[in-house]
């Protein structure tokens, strides 16, 4: 038995959407959050299942989590246990996030293993690296990481990649270390600036320099504090192509253009005319679509996070599209549930559309070639991540018969109230509860 979505093509998706604060943004501020002595608010928080994952295991730990209409408000426990506790082992990736943080706070700590989407090795190294370098004695079983300090060192950090959590990592042990840090080679993504501002709210030394350089003074303590997360690049990216793809036109508030320049002039090219205003976005392709070649990269290139929705695009475009994936290895797992929908995808080793990445020598399928048009069929398929679930549920909607989305809690647990949300625009989806597989007794 599985929860399941059975979706009925029913045209173009067209109304309004307002985007909520970013998923990969709110989690990393609650962690943040327990640094401070004191409460901190965050606003514009998101209903998803991440934050929900994330609350359970602050609680565990002896913090306070509370919601407050759209506010979530964090704030540190007297007492604050240094083990996040085994249940959590697999649910999401904040648990290596709390090591620098518990080791600032308690002198030791505990997290299980990660987990998250399936889309390639974490690269944990990075992070248990940085704090060995910082001083801390870091050891990995089969249950997790276990790590003590008598107070973590500032030191210079070289990322061999931009990685995202691991300068996450760094900053949040960096604060309350004693000395300078410098994290050379850091991620600089609209969440990394967002983090970064609301520890320096919190009191924080932090400088953001050129030639992603971040120098961090670390701090005797941090205080709590009020900040509002801008809203969400991904979702205001995968709701934009819906309206696309459908034929539609879907209008979306709450995310600055800014956060968006890379997506809105990657759409241009392939035909999308814009309309943007100060509270909104909307974009619309009354003559088709062209085709396009696509490679993602760190910020400020193509996120990896908007080419799901995007090679379903490309499936509608006129042509034969590209798309080159350089930043996961693994990245297209998603690629056979859209294949059952009929999307014409095939899938190579090599580089195409761009440059030679660093995946180059491998045998990973880092390189979608996409014929288009295709004609979409209505099928039965599994979701196995979040941005292959929202991919999913967008080709069913323009497919030739009804779909059926099977183990779509991952979707849920990514997206802000996605089955409101798309409903509200038009499409047609009813929820079965207790779904039973076909061909299972």
């Amino acid at each position: 038995m599985t929860r399941a979505w059975k979706i009925e093509p029913t045209g173009p998706l067209r109304g309004d959407v307002t985007v909520r604060g970013s998923k990969n943004a709110v989690t990393k501020h609650m962690v943040a959050a327990i640094l401070g002595q004191g409460p901190s608010r965050i606003a514009n928080a998101p209903r998803v299942g991440d934050v929900e994952i994330t609350a359970s295991m602050l609680r565990a730990l002896g913090c306070s989590v509370e919601r407050e209409a759209d506010t979530l408000v964090v704030e540190r426990g007297e007492k604050l246990a240094s083990a996040v506790p085994q249940s959590f082992t697999g649910r999401n990736r904040i648990p290596v996030l709390l090591l620098g943080p518990l080791l600032n706070l308690t002198g030791e700590a505990f997290v299980p293993l990660v987990g998250g989407d399936r889309i390639g090795p974490r690269p944990l190294d990075f992070h248990i690296t940085a704090l060995t370098a910082m001083g801390a004695q870091i050891t990995v079983d089969e249950n997790g990481i276990h790590a003590s300090t008598r107070r973590l060192q500032g030191t210079k950090v070289a990322l061999p990649y931009p990685s995202v959590g691991a300068t996450e990592s760094v900053m949040l042990s960096a604060v309350l270390a004693e000395g300078r840090t410098v994290i050379s080679n850091a991620a600089v993504e609209p969440e990394i600036m967002e983090l970064a501002l609301f520890l320096q709210r919190m009191g924080a030394g932090i400088q953001l320099q050129p030639d992603r350089r971040i120098v961090i003074e670390g701090v005797e303590r941090l205080h709590g504090a009020d900040t509002r997360l801008s809203g969400d690049r991904l979702e205001a990216f995968s709701y934009l192509v819906a309206g696309l793809l459908t034929g539609g036109q879907v209008r979306v508030h709450g995310c600055a253009q800014e956060r968006l320049v890379t997506a809105i002039e990657t759409l241009r090219r392939m035909g999308t005319r814009f309309e943007i205003g100060e509270e909104y976005i909307t974009a619309s392709a009354p003559d088709g679509l062209r085709s396009a070649a696509v490679h993602t990269d760190t910020h400020p290139g193509f996120a990896t996070d908007w080419q799901q929705p995007l090679l379903v695009l490309m499936s509608q475009a006129r042509g034969l599209s590209v798309l080159h994936e350089t930043v996961f290895e693994n990245r297209f797992v998603y690629v056979k549930a859209l294949q059952q929908l009929g999307c014409e995808i095939e899938l190579f080793p090599m580089c195409l559309g761009g440059n030679a990445c660093r995946f180059h020598d491998t045998n990973h399928l880092h390189s979608a070639v996409v014929h288009g048009p295709s004609k979409l069929v209505g099928a039965q398929v599994h979701v196995p991540d979040v941005r292959t679930g929202y991919s999913s549920v967008i080709a069913a909607s323009i497919a030739d018969g009804p779909s059926v989305l099977m183990d779509v809690e991952s979707l849920e647990r990514g997206y802000d109230e996605p089955l409101t949300r798309l409903q509200s625009l038009g499409m047609a989806i009813t929820v079965d509860e207790a779904f039973e597989e076909a061909g299972e007794d």
